[in-house]
């Protein structure tokens, strides 16, 4: 009986983060976030909302670090 050869193995794909663009409703908790960080006073709601969008699109392109535990024994 022949031998059968094993395939090749594939090369490791690489994993890349997939960004995705920020619901309506993050952008628009976000802005009003900005409104309350600056005490509820007059503001221009546009440049709220486009500073919300710009925050929330950085925060995605990060990549997450894991976290770590660390044990402190006594």
């Amino acid at each position: 009986m022949p031998k059968s050869k094993a395939a090749p193995a594939e090369p490791a794909k690489k994993t890349r983060a997939v960004v995705t663009s920020p619901t309506y409703e993050e952008i628009a908790l976000r802005a009003y976030h900005i409104y309350l960080e600056r005490g509820c006073t007059s503001g221009d709601p546009m440049q709220d909302w486009l500073r919300a969008e710009q925050e929330l699109l950085e925060a995605a392109k990060k990549p997450k670090r894991k976290s770590t535990v660390v044990s402190i024994a006594a």
